[in-house]
């Protein structure tokens, strides 16, 4: 048996090199969960769709923002038990063998699940489920049980899911991978690290629960711990994967600020993560995460550095309309009846869901323009952008409808031929109601709007912007 000491200190079996955070060091049963074709197919999905038409270097792939993702997950998870065992030092405790063994069990499946948080994403990763024939094939009735036919749903999902999105590929991707990666000794549960997952209602198992009540002292420095503790402590690991600041984005932001060569994704991780701890309230029954003070400055930096993001990247004016084309393309190359079917087929069948990336599309789109010059499946190939002709913030439907009817009469078009097209500038959930991460004070925890008025500074955007096609 490995000593959790091995695990918690980092003793690992790989280390990959990653152009935004340096060295990333890997477990065995990492390495085998990274080696299966599933896992391997994400090399070839870039994480940003099309964006490389506007910003060049924006060509890495969810393969490198998986691996990113597991090491900040890792990195959160140790501020948040470094920040306990100091606690405990100067109180004058160590943590026991037990507890150790806790410690370790669940840093596994915390690395595991940010390792395999995206492991569902198809061609051009959120772009493909929005091509309105991608949807109406993966709400086809059925497809849900039909992509568990040989496997048991029930450990994550107590009915089944009224609609698909690419999270549900994603937890069923990953209890393949994890089911042929194996489980040594000590390797880490399939259903915990899926417990961890979007859109799961896993219960974790009763081993994951034994280590939260052997832990629960060392955490929240209470000796009473709820009946509940180990759904409390999955929630707050969930977070770390999921949540408001967490693995996930904390890796996007750097490393698609890093590829796309501009600064707005930037913030001080350091300094966010030595602020970071494990809030309690006994009274509430809440078990979130804790921000000191001084930390809020860093978590304010993140917030809007998404935010303008969002805004400046993502929601570039150039890219929301190749955007539109590469959508515009994906139905065009889903007319043709192979393709349609090949698709069908990945989409029900995980042995073939592992041969769908984006090449599969280029070729297509390729094959397409040849033959249908003025599609657009023959401007995304020769990168012939559309005609921006302006750009609205926050309008609505009546507005889009009533601004494109002028804007045809102005450029004396037919009103189909101007589109409009949508995107969501996100800002944040912190509000008022905001419970899962907190500011300490001297009297306990307090919202994180009562000590920042910055977080009311500022609300989501719906850029509209308008194209000639």
């Amino acid at each position: 048996m490995t000593s959790p000491w091995f695990d918690l200190l980092g003793v690992h079996d790989r280390l990959i090199m990653d152009p935004v955070h340096g060295g990333i060091t890997l477990f065995q049963e990492e390495v085998a969960v990274i080696d299966h074709p599933l896992f391997q197919r994400l090399r070839h999905i870039c994480q940003n769709d099309i964006l490389s038409l506007v910003f060049p270097g924006a060509t890495h792939s969810r393969f490198l923002h998986s691996l990113g993702t597991l090491h900040v997950s890792s990195r959160l998870y140790h501020s948040l038990v470094e920040s306990c065992l100091r606690t405990q030092r100067d109180a004058g405790l160590s943590p026991s063998a037990e507890q150790l063994e806790g410690l370790a069990y669940l840093l596994r499946i915390v690395r595991l699940a940010g390792l395999l948080h995206d492991c569902g994403h198809s061609s051009f990763s959120h772009q493909f489920t929005q091509s309105e024939t991608i949807q109406a094939l993966m709400q086809r009735q059925g497809r849900f049980i039909g992509l568990w036919a040989d496997a048991d749903y029930r450990d994550y999902y107590r009915t089944v899911p009224a609609s698909l999105e690419h999270e549900h590929y994603s937890v069923r991707v990953a209890h393949e991978i994890l089911g042929a990666a194996g489980h040594a000794d000590r390797s880490p549960l399939r259903r915990d690290v899926l417990a961890l997952m979007d859109t799961t209602t896993a219960c974790v198992s009763n081993r994951f629960h034994q280590h939260c009540l052997s832990l629960w002292p060392l955490l929240t420095g209470s000796t009473t711990a709820p009946e509940n503790a180990g759904v409390l402590v999955a929630g707050l690991l969930s977070h770390l994967i999921s949540g408001e600041v967490d693995a996930d984005r904390a890796d996007y932001m750097l490393r698609d600020g890093f590829h796309s060569s501009v600064t707005l994704g930037g913030f001080n991780l350091d300094h966010l993560l030595q602020n970071f701890h494990i809030g309690w309230s006994a009274e509430e029954e809440w078990l979130g995460l804790g921000i000191t003070p001084k930390g809020l400055g860093a978590l304010e930096d993140f917030v809007y550095s998404r935010y303008q993001m969002y805004r400046k990247v993502y929601g570039h004016k150039t890219s929301i309309g190749f955007d539109w084309l590469l959508r515009k393309a994906i139905d065009e190359v889903l007319t043709l009846p192979d393709a349609r079917a090949f698709i069908d087929q990945c989409l029900s069948d995980l042995r073939e869901f592992q041969t769908l990336t984006d090449n599969y599309f280029w070729e297509s789109f390729r094959r397409y323009a040849a033959v249908h010059p003025e599609s657009a499946s023959a401007r995304l190939i020769y990168r012939q952008r559309l005609e921006h002709i302006c750009s609205h913030k926050d309008l609505s439907e009546a507005e889009v409808t009533d601004l494109r009817l002028r804007l045809a009469e102005q450029l004396n078009l037919p009103p189909e031929r101007l589109i409009c097209c949508k995107m969501k500038a996100r800002f944040s959930r912190i509000g008022s109601d905001f419970r899962d991460i907190r500011v300490r004070h001297t009297g306990g925890y307090l919202n994180i709007t009562q000590s920042s008025e910055f977080f009311t500074k500022f609300s989501d955007q719906v850029i509209c912007h308008f194209y000639r096609w």
